[in-house]
């Protein structure tokens, strides 16, 4: 439940707007770019194609994991500063990519990544709701949000080659420094405060039985996609991710305040219910994981 939206100023819509694109382009564009660097990665950093391929697991598996923590955070804490704090996180782990000295520093400064890109994500509708009244003008911010996902795994790969070929791969991480900065400063000024103003309790037996559950379950399709469905480490982390999913389920049903609505009702654009976050992170990450299976085989690499 939110608040009805306070009058906003055209200034204050329009850069919210612009802040909100940006860093979802930014960490969308993270996925796509990093499928075309992976081979220099793999001759700069002497990596073998499976460390090579967790450079994208770790982060698509850790954005994937946090985004409903990261929300139910946000509506509790204030959208505006938990957004500040995933800009933060964000611009740091994107540098401490660009300065990893071994294939093992990258793959867990992209796990760090992804929790920070987790965060942004799940304030990013939230900031367009408190912003843009219901109706035309949401419906407008809305389908420029969408399109500005759309668009980063569209023009993605040619950002990446660009970036790889004229400068280096560290060149892709390097370029979210000053765009997480901008939009840092532009969030601070002109970005206001919102919050649920009926937030839930923290539901921190069910946030952990949730992230267990999509973790292991990710990690399951990961394994499964490269090894095979029978693979032991695949097997496990099925049934590790069936049996955290079932207890977060019987959790939120015996729980005063769930994390999650135990009713459906009809959903409003921009909503920002955990529900819509989780399925809007999952179709935004669809075929990347096929596109970065291929250039980070032995044929895409060479």
């Amino acid at each position: 439940m939110t608040t009805p939206t306070p009058a906003r100023s055209t200034a204050t819509k329009r850069i919210t707007l612009l802040v909100v694109c940006v860093t979802t382009a930014m960490l969308m564009l993270d996925i796509a770019v990093v499928n075309t660097a992976l081979p220099s990665i793999a001759v700069d950093l002497d990596a073998g194609v499976s460390s090579l391929q967790w450079v994208i697991d770790a982060y698509t598996l850790a954005l994937a994991t946090a985004v409903l923590g990261a929300g139910s955070w946000a509506d509790r804490r204030g959208r505006r500063q938990v957004f500040v704090v995933g800009l933060v996180w964000f611009t740091g782990a994107s540098l401490l990519c660009a300065l990893a000295p071994t294939i093992w520093v990258l793959d867990l400064a992209r796990a760090v990544q992804g929790i920070g890109g987790a965060v942004l994500f799940a304030c990013s509708l939230a900031l367009l709701a408190d912003v843009f009244d219901r109706g035309r003008a949401r419906a407008s911010a809305l389908a420029a949000y969408g399109a500005t996902i759309g668009g980063a795994f569209a023009v993605g790969p040619l950002v990446g080659g660009l970036l790889t070929e004229l400068l280096d791969w560290r060149a892709i991480f390097f370029v979210n420094v000053p765009i997480g900065l901008v939009t840092l400063l532009l969030t601070l000024r002109w970005v206001p405060e919102s919050r649920d103003p009926r937030p839930r309790a923290a539901d921190v037996p069910g946030q952990l039985l949730a992230a267990v559950g999509l973790a292991a379950f990710v990690f399951a399709v990961l394994r499964g996609h490269e090894i095979g469905w029978s693979d032991a480490q695949a097997v496990i982390a099925f049934v590790l991710a069936v049996g955290a999913l079932v207890a977060f389920v019987a959790h939120e049903m015996r729980t005063a305040e769930p994390m999650l609505p135990r009713t459906c009702p009809r959903p409003s654009p921009c909503s920002s219910s955990p529900v819509r976050r989780r399925n809007s992170i999952v179709s935004s990450l669809r075929g990347s994981r096929c596109r970065a299976h291929w250039r980070s085989s032995p044929s895409g690499c060479s």
